[in-house]
Parts: C-alpha cells; sequence; structure tokens
C-alpha cells in the first residue's frame, strides 16, 4: 500500500470516498495523538514506529507498535466527521503480533471525536470496537456496535487468528445499509450476517407473559422413584465389621490403658449404598414455560447499521505482553 497522509472526506478512491488512510509513513506523530488517560496511574504504554523483526521492506513495513509489557496503550486519530447512512462502510487494518499478548487487545475503536483526544481511554464513547482480543483461553474477534448507548456484543464469538507467530493478519469489517456486516480476516470471509438478528440490539419482539403461571398440578420431574423397588433384606450397608481376629493383649491394663476395644476393618459383604431405581415419571408434562405475548417495549428499527457521526479512530488496548504492530488502517465506501 502506497504512503498517504490522512485523507479529507470526499476524497476519491475509484468512485467511492476515503474517510481515512494512515500507513504510518513520515510525519505520523502529527496525526496521532498519544492519550494520556493512564499516566496519573503510570500505566501508561510507549508507542514505538518500527517494522518489527521479520519484514519485507523496512519502510513499507513500519508501523506502530506497543513498545512495553504490561501498559495501558490509548493513541487515536480524527478526520472530518461523516455518516455511513445510505451507503457500505468498510475499515481494514493490519495488526501483527510478534510475541504471545497472553492477555490483550488488538482492537480499533472509531465514532465521534472526544473533546480532547489525550483523554482517549476505556471510558470515552464509540460507535464500533472491531479487531482480536484475548485472555487465556479465551480468545476471538471482538466486533461491538453502539446502539442507543449501549455497547452490545455479538452473541457468538468470531475466530482468533492473532498467535504471536510473528504473522501480519488483515482485518476487515464492512457494514451494509441493509443492516448486513461481513468480516474477512486475510482476504478470508469467517462471517455474514444481520445485524438485527446476531446482536442484541432491540428489545425481543415477544416475552413471556407475566400473568401467566404455572399449573399447581403441573409435573415437571422426568424421573421418579420406582415404587415397585425395595431393598434387598439381604442388603448390607455397614462398610466395617470388628475384627473377629483380634484379642487383646496380653499385657494390656485397664486402668492404665482404659477400656480395650477391637480394631474394625473393611466389611467383605459391603455391598454399597443402597439407591432405589429410578423410572420414567408418567405423569411428567415437560419444560413449562409462560406463553409468549407481544412486547410493548419493541421497537423495531431498519437502521440500526447507521451512525451519524464518525470522526475518530483509536486503540485503547491493555496487553500483558506488548510488541504488536499495528499498520495500513483505511477508512472507505468502496471495495476497490
Amino acid at each position: 500500500m502506497k504512503r498517504a497522509s490522512v485523507l479529507a472526506l470526499g476524497a476519491t478512491a475509484v468512485n467511492g470516498a476515503t474517510h481515512f488512510s494512515e500507513t504510518f509513513g513520515k510525519g505520523w506523530e502529527d496525526r496521532w495523538t498519544v492519550s494520556t488517560w493512564k499516566d496519573a496511574e503510570g500505566t501508561s504504554g510507549k508507542w514505538e514506529a518500527t517494522a518489527g523483526k521479520w519484514f519485507s521492506d523496512e519502510a513499507e513495513d513500519t508501523g506502530i507498535q506497543t513498545a512495553e509489557d504490561s501498559r495501558f496503550f490509548g493513541i487515536s486519530s480524527s478526520f472530518d466527521k461523516f455518516t455511513n447512512e445510505g451507503k457500505d462502510m468498510i475499515v481494514q487494518y493490519q495488526v501483527k503480533y510478534e510475541k504471545d499478548v497472553e492477555c490483550g487487545g488488538g482492537y480499533l475503536k472509531m465514532g465521534p471525536k472526544p473533546d480532547d483526544l489525550k483523554t482517549f481511554g476505556d471510558p470515552t464513547a464509540y460507535n464500533i470496537m472491531f479487531g482480536p482480543d484475548k485472555c487465556g483461553s479465551t480468545k476471538r474477534t471482538h466486533l461491538i456496535f453502539q446502539y442507543k448507548g449501549k455497547n452490545v456484543l455479538k452473541k457468538t464469538d468470531l475466530p482468533y487468528k492473532q498467535e504471536g507467530e510473528g504473522t501480519s493478519h488483515l482485518y476487515r469489517l464492512t457494514v451494509k445499509p441493509d443492516n448486513t456486516v461481513e468480516v474477512d480476516i486475510d482476504q478470508e470471509n469467517v462471517y455474514k450476517g444481520n445485524m438485527k438478528e446476531d446482536w442484541e440490539l432491540l428489545e425481543p419482539k415477544e416475552i413471556s407473559d407475566p400473568e401467566d403461571k404455572k399449573p399447581e398440578d403441573w409435573v415437571d420431574s422426568a424421573m421418579m422413584d420406582d415404587p415397585e423397588d425395595k431393598k434387598p433384606e439381604d442388603w448390607v450397608t455397614e462398610q466395617k465389621v470388628v475384627d473377629p481376629e483380634a484379642k487383646k493383649p496380653d499385657d494390656w491394663d485397664d486402668d492404665e490403658d482404659g477400656e480395650w476395644e477391637a480394631p474394625t476393618i473393611d466389611n467383605p459383604e459391603f455391598k454399597g449404598e443402597w439407591y432405589v431405581k429410578r423410572i420414567d415419571n408418567p405423569a411428567y408434562k415437560g419444560v413449562w414455560e409462560a406463553r409468549k405475548i407481544a412486547n410493548p417495549d419493541f421497537v423495531d428499527d431498519d437502521a440500526v447499521y447507521k451512525y451519524t457521526d464518525f470522526s475518530f479512530i483509536g486503540f485503547d488496548l491493555w496487553q500483558v505482553k506488548g510488541g504488536s504492530i499495528f499498520d495500513n488502517i483505511i477508512i472507505t465506501d468502496d471495495k476497490a
């Protein structure tokens, strides 16, 4: 990708608009603002421009790297405000984990520009959060949409590609005006679906009727004790018995040693705890559920995809192991 500075709203890329483009070439520090959100706690991490350990062309492959371990990393850039109403929005960027992050993220956030980019951090409101996230065995590619002030996670996780092997991975998010979303990682489609179906953005169309009550004679136990099953008369439940071979020692003195008691041994006749046999309950009616009724709070929205203000993009991350390199960011409305 050729090096480019931030492009103004309306700059053309083929037949579409490129709202933002960054390859971290010369002067990138002037286009990005490092967050001071965690400075007071002494946990802010440093960003460095580097191509890392492995690269093809050092100048072309230079990005910005999280340069310390166990730190919060915040950095953002602003651009001319735009809305994605009525058109596709494509967000693409590249990230390379040069070592296992162990616990941390590599995702970006975008939305309305904060009053001061230096305050950018976890409390900052955003429209979309997108990219890899891992902590221990929990691994996923995050995709969160803000809707009416609430950040909503996807119901199921997207695949995780960052295994710390030093390979750059390319993440692409496409949001369409029909409320559908596509996610491609390394130019392989890993998800295609509908925001209204796969995110709980809207209230459910139906809810359980609060007036519906379970009948008193409803039987919801699928199994029952067999009334015909009886414990056999010869069933032995004693685990220990007095050792019949034990004899009181000849030198045992009851006054000094106390009353002698024969030791116990495992009972060879012991059969274990007896349990009555379980059988199907003929009166079982199944799991009771209240009947469904229309949700009075449900309001449909055919434009859940739409945001009126995109004007900043940034990385707000915690990483146990740093070393992640970010590069080649673009926001556009045309795939070409």
